[in-house]
């Protein structure tokens, strides 16, 4: 921490007296223009930064990195500023390097298609691009309308499709970084094999910025599907979740692309929300809904599997209503129900957001905890005019066992905090779950590491750290423990 805070000093006058000729360049921006720059889309993060670049090459970015690195002066790098763990922006006055203005589509093989891009180019871009050329991006996200493909790839994000594509470790072909000294890895190979020693592009996936910034990604996209389906179906019990997820899985093997779940106080916020309005599909109400996707290749195979499944729910009783889209716009309106979540829940008060993984048959286990530890700590079924939380709801992706549980409050408030953290880390804990499945650790939660790490493995986090950035100038007080 002492290297640190004697890093954070000085470093908006450092750097802009050392560039007085290079702002319009590098487009440094005017202090007016800072504030989006220094607060998190939730309104939880606030830094107090003075200089913003937005860089336009890797090139750029490198002799920025080291006139920071001889200066000591501390950086952020920033992407979309979709995160929500406070990752992307300044804990002090540290300088935010911005990639929005790296956004160009470097190359696409038609043949094997592998995509290479800068790292500010926005998701749902890319995959807009690469449809014209019948493939599509391997993650999916509520906030691909802004979120760019270096922060997803930094954060290593999940996203809606994870059960189908996987996580970015397998489609990352190769990365492009500037290091915290200004040295540049170029690794934008486009092979989908290459055993030549260590991976190092693997280091950086996930590393949330701390390590290096990425400026260009080259990615594997598998081909778009040509037949789609989903369908939503109303449940009575999240045990009923986990045996539908079953014998969907049973009938829909590989062309099986998602399996989402929305619990009813999380349904009901959404049809609820001003944000959007929404068509109920459902008549009666359910504790539970989920969503199922499959994406396959024949449309004929993909529908006789998806009648046989709901056959196979409805005569076991398993689901209790279900409605099947029956065009685009149709699969575009029930996707909207799970995507507007966020959005809706932040209209309704200020959220806190937890993103875990847990056993499957343990995930709606701590929705149910949260709420009778709210009510133990009486911000919760005081009275409606009373209580501190306004609603608590669980939903995620079943097929990885990804839980984002979301508490909205009337503030962000030291009585509602102290009554879900450490809380909910030791429930993740005791049943050997991870604190962190997609969203990162960022600010919230680097000093809460431990409870899904050990001291062995966080040590060498800690020594990699320092072998890359070894005077902890990116991106500090995330991601690590900030006490030794």
């Amino acid at each position: 921490m002492e290297q640190f805070a004697t890093v954070m000093a000085t470093p908006k006058t450092s750097l802009l007296s050392t560039i007085p000729s290079d702002k319009a360049r590098w487009n440094v921006l005017a202090a007016e223009e800072l504030d989006h720059f220094n607060m998190d889309w939730m309104g939880k993060y606030r830094g107090k930064s003075s200089c913003v670049i937005k860089p336009k090459s890797a090139e750029e970015l490198s002799a920025i990195m080291r006139i920071c690195y001889e200066n000591n002066i501390a950086i952020v790098p920033q992407g979309g500023n979709t995160g929500l763990v406070g990752g992307s922006v300044p804990v002090h006055d540290e300088v935010v390097v911005n990639l929005s203005s790296m956004n160009k589509i470097r190359s696409f093989d038609t043949m094997a298609g592998t995509l290479v891009c800068d790292a500010g180019c926005i998701l749902e871009v890319l995959d807009d691009y690469v449809a014209n050329e019948g493939y599509m991006m391997p993650l999916d996200l509520g906030a691909k309308g802004s979120c760019h493909i270096g922060g997803n790839v930094a954060a290593n994000a999940g996203g809606l499709r994870f059960l189908r594509y996987g996580s970015l470790h397998g489609s990352v072909l190769g990365l492009e970084v500037v290091l915290p000294n200004g040295d540049i890895i170029t690794g934008l190979q486009t092979l989908r094999k290459d055993n030549t020693g260590l991976d190092l592009k693997q280091l950086f996936i996930g590393s949330e910025g701390t390590l290096g910034i990425i400026t260009g990604v080259s990615i594997a996209t598998p081909p778009r599907p040509k037949s789609v389906k989903l369908a939503m179906f109303g449940l009575d019990s999240y045990e009923a979740v986990q045996q539908t997820f079953r014998t969907v899985r049973k009938y829909c093997g590989e062309i099986l692309s998602a399996f989402e779940f929305v619990d009813a106080d999380t349904f009901n916020v959404v049809m609820n929300s001003k944000v959007q309005s929404h068509k109920n599909p459902f008549t009666e109400p359910h504790r539970m809904y989920v969503l199922v996707e499959t994406s396959g290749s024949n449309k004929e195979h993909d529908d006789e599997k998806m009648q046989l499944l709901l056959e196979e729910l409805l005569e076991s009783g398993l689901i209790s209503d279900g409605v099947l889209a029956q065009d685009e716009t149709q699969i575009r309106a029930l996707w909207a129900i799970r995507e507007n979540i966020p959005e809706s829940l932040g209209h309704l008060g200020k959220v806190y957001k937890y993103d875990v993984s847990l056993p499957i048959e343990k995930m709606y286990d701590l929705v149910d905890a949260v709420k009778l530890q709210c009510q133990k700590h009486r911000i919760l079924g005081v009275s409606p005019g009373e209580d501190l939380v306004l609603a608590v709801g669980g939903y995620g992706h079943i097929g990885d066992g990804n839980l984002h549980i979301n508490v909205a409050a009337k503030g962000y408030l030291a009585e509602v905090e102290n009554a879900l953290e450490p809380f909910i880390y030791e429930f993740v804990a005791s049943v050997r779950g991870s604190i962190s499945a997609e969203h990162g650790l960022g600010l919230m939660k680097a000093d809460k590491i431990g409870y899904s790490k050990d001291l062995v493995s966080i040590d060498c986090m800690k020594r990699i750290k320092r072998v890359f950035d070894p005077k902890g100038l990116l991106n500090p007080y995330k991601y690590l423990p900030s006490r030794n």
